[in-house]
């Protein structure tokens, strides 16, 4: 997909259709996953950050439906980002961003509009060098990004009068002497310098009288949030604590997922416009549902679903844990029932796997169910900075555009996967032993300090709720059997571990959710070869099973990984480490915390912690 040059200033609604230079081009999927609205992208000598939804040239875009998320995230739609060409779009505006460069000849640094460089070139105006984007950037929790004050950072409190800031002229120089910060020198024209070093402190901006500017260049000029409080931090343009993505993901279940649901996606909009003359309305479904199969009471039917659904409260936005959210009700149920009649137009079938007397299923499963097929549904919700979103907290999300649109960007990808249930009376006897309920104790209490330490330090005067943790020893318990599962079958079904995904379903109480789907789901076919359903398999299944427990039970980085007191970021996981449990972050749900691996097998002192029996 082409990125393509836009002006830093705000856009204008007819000049939306103009097209312009193309800068390079990414994949679609990464408008979703890497270089979403907000992100930077280095594109040849120069760096750019994607602009926001309202200059994407969208309208004609695929449109993609998936009712339950659209609730949830109240938007009329998702669409597909913009294709590179006309007509199906122009592909996707990026500005240029940082505005500060440098000259490896001249030392000059300064705003890259006066360095004089030719249309479309990246080159100093006076000696015709090759042009460096600035290296360090600012950012605060709250999503707002601005260039590195350098004029600030070389003069420390002792900026002269307005009137003679311009007089002042920076330069960048290094020593070579090391790879260091202290080896880059800012020097200004009136005597002053500073090396980098110390700029990434936390409390380095604050000590040079530097608050948030509230610059969301993104949105253009004149899109500054006034008013916020987050001390900027220093980041390396590149890092990839610039910019993460907040997703929102669903399955496609029944009834959304059957043919006729899909039929309706494409002429809900004309329907919706005759909804109170019924006449008008079925002329349209005549008119859609000639050679399709389906009668009109089976159109009108699908669209009282919709009104049902419609008429339901929405999801709360701000719901703290995915895993326990009332969407993923609704999916964990259709996973653990499957489904009874599908045609091959429907996006959705789940079927329990076949009886095998000779190898039932293992000891705490109650239900394995093979998902044959599947659609996912991921949309870009927004974005963050500084800290990763976390799963389990609210958190302050960025804008994605100036204007309020009904739409979010998002993919859909197709795949296939194994559903696996706990037994929920076996479950709920362990979890509530003293030894699990201790150990997933010690990770709860430490994101409970996490949560407050956030809250304190973006001046918010939480409730009790907002800084008590919602994980428990079985959200801890179902997670990392999940990252054995993927581990162990990513040697055994075809694909690599940063192929597969898991997907937790897991609520409190003797009848709460208590789930674990692993799938792989891609943008095309390639997820539906069959070789994780087959894992599902009995014999497969128990053999897989065992062998992954078995290599959880000793980690190369054994003793201290088993015994640590508190391992992972922010000291979130117990006995887990990227020697037996951690997966690529593309596969976490949870960018690979809340795992204890004592919890699948016990530690050699206290076998009997573990949910699994493997004395055998």
């Amino acid at each position: 997909m082409a990125l393509r040059s836009t002006s830093n200033r705000r856009p204008r609604r007819e000049s939306r259709e103009t097209t312009r230079t193309r800068e390079g081009a990414v994949r679609r999927t990464q408008m979703i996953t890497t270089y979403g609205v907000g992100s930077m992208v280095a594109l040849g000598d120069r760096s750019f950050i994607v602009s926001g939804l309202d200059t994407w040239n969208a309208d004609r875009a695929e449109r993609i439906y998936e009712p339950n998320l659209q609730r949830w995230l109240g938007v009329h739609e998702f669409r597909l980002p913009p294709a590179a060409s006309p007509p199906a779009g122009d592909g996707v505006r990026i500005r240029l961003f940082p505005e500060w460069y440098s000259c490896g000849t001249c030392r000059d640094l300064q705003p890259f509009g006066r360095f004089g460089s030719p249309a479309g070139k990246s080159v100093c105006g006076a000696c015709g060098s090759a042009l460096t984007p600035s290296r360090f950037v600012v950012a605060c929790a709250n999503g707002h990004l601005d260039d590195f004050p350098y004029f600030d950072w070389v003069h420390k409190r002792t900026t002269p009068s307005d009137d003679t800031v311009q007089k002042h002229r920076l330069t960048l120089h290094s020593t070579g002497g090391s790879a260091s910060l202290r080896s880059i020198i800012i020097k200004c024209s009136c005597g002053k310098d500073a090396s980098m070093e110390g700029a990434f402190g936390k409390a380095a901006m604050p000590s040079i009288g530097v608050k948030c500017s509230g610059r969301r260049p993104w949105l253009g000029r004149y899109s500054e949030e006034k008013g916020c409080d987050e001390p900027p931090r220093t980041l390396q343009r590149g890092s990839s604590a610039a910019w993460f993505p907040v997703q929102r993901s669903s399955l496609s279940i029944p009834p959304w997922s059957q043919g006729l649901q899909r039929l309706l996606n494409k002429h809900m909009d004309k329907l919706a416009k005759y909804e109170e003359n019924e006449a008008a309305r079925l002329a349209v479904i005549e008119t859609f549902i000639d050679g399709t199969g389906f009668s009109v009471d089976q159109v009108l039917g699908a669209l009282e679903e919709r009104k049902k659904l419609a008429g339901e409260e929405p999801e709360d936005e701000d719901v703290r844990l995915d895993a326990s959210s009332r969407l993923r009700h609704k999916e964990y149920e259709q996973l653990y029932n499957g489904t009874s009649e599908v045609t091959r137009d429907d996006d959705f079938e789940c079927e329990a796997a076949p009886a095998d007397p000779s190898a039932p299923p293992p000891e705490g499963l109650t239900k394995v169910m093979l998902v044959k097929r599947l659609r996912e549904v991921r949309a870009l919700q927004s974005f963050t900075r500084i800290e990763m979103p976390d799963p389990a907290a609210t958190v302050r999300r960025a804008e994605l555009s100036l204007e309020e649109l009904d739409w979010l960007p998002a993919i859909e990808v197709s795949g296939e996967g194994v559903f696996l249930s706990l037994n929920r009376d076996r479950l709920h006897e362990w979890e509530n032993t003293p030894g699990p309920r201790d150990r997933a104790r010690r990770i709860s209490e430490n994101h409970s300090a996490q949560l407050l330490k956030r809250a304190q330090i973006a001046g918010r005067n939480p409730t009790r709720e907002d800084v008590t943790s919602p994980i428990d020893a079985r959200f801890v318990l179902l997670h990392t059997l999940a990252h054995a599962l993927i581990n162990e079958w990513s040697l055994d079904s075809g694909y690599p571990a940063a192929a597969l995904r898991e997907r937790i379903y897991c609520s409190p109480g003797p009848k709460g959710m208590a789930g674990v789907l692993i799938y792989t789901a891609t943008s095309d076919s390639a997820g539906s070869l069959g070789g994780v359903v087959g894992q599902g398999e009995p014999r497969h299944l128990r053999a897989s099973l065992a062998s992954a427990l078995n290599r959880v039970s000793w980690c190369s980085q054994d003793p201290p990984c088993m015994e640590t007191e508190a391992g992972g970021t922010d000291s979130l996981n117990l006995a887990a480490c990227y020697a037996c449990v951690l997966l690529p972050e593309t596969s976490c749900e949870t960018n690979n915390t809340f795992l204890d691996r004592a919890l699948l097998i016990g530690t050699p002192d206290n076998p009997e912690i573990g949910y699994f029996d493997t004395s055998d």
